[in-house]
């Protein structure tokens, strides 16, 4: 009885493992299939974001304002998005290097990639000239962060950080929101914080 209780468990065993792969091989097949009948289409945009845009503004600033600088200049052994040599002046994003570059003789700036370039001259060791109109539109950078987040110009700091808390839940990408504006409304926050009254 036990070479028959044997046989059919091994019988059973060939089975289901037949079948378990035969399930693996099914389930591969749908998903290969809908691979091709339903690519993912992955947008890749033309515009720069995060470090890369930071970098343009703040390039764009730089020139605006007639300072020469070098990109990617080394400084105490790291190296620096922007080195003003005029007047000394390390602009980067790493905070390693803003610390290490703190100890020796050069001033060093740390941007985060939340700032907008237009506002790199209120952390400079230097005065700058106001850029106070957005070249390309006219339009008060000021002005206009506060109008992203429905505030009227020279509204508190309280205000605006309640603002920014009922629009950032609008247009959140993970709540459906555009990753496009809520980019716009996080630069408006930082514009705005620094303009409130």
């Amino acid at each position: 009885m036990s070479e028959a209780v044997t046989a059919l468990l091994s019988e059973w065993l060939v089975l289901s493992a037949i079948l378990a792969l035969g399930s693996i091989v099914v389930v591969a097949s749908v998903f290969v299939v809908g691979a091709r009948l339903f690519p993912t289409t992955v947008r890749h945009s033309a515009r720069l974001t995060g470090e890369g845009k930071r970098r343009r503004e703040i390039r764009e600033y730089l020139q605006s304002i007639d300072e020469p600088f070098a990109e990617e200049h080394p400084v105490c052994g790291e190296a620096v998005a922007f080195y003003l040599p005029k007047h000394d002046v390390a602009i980067t994003f790493d905070a390693r290097a803003y610390y290490r570059i703190q100890r020796a003789e050069t001033h060093a700036v740390l941007v985060e990639h939340e700032l907008p370039g237009v506002h790199l001259g209120s952390r400079l060791p230097f005065d700058t000239p106001d850029l106070a109109l957005d070249e390309g539109t006219g339009v008060d950078p000021a002005n206009a962060a506060f109008g992203v987040l429905g505030l009227p110009a020279g509204a508190s700091v309280a205000e605006v950080k309640t603002a920014y808390r009922e629009k950032v839940k609008q247009v959140h990408p993970d709540h459906g929101g555009d990753h496009e504006e809520f980019r716009r409304v996080r630069e408006a926050y930082t514009t705005a914080k620094e303009h409130a009254g």
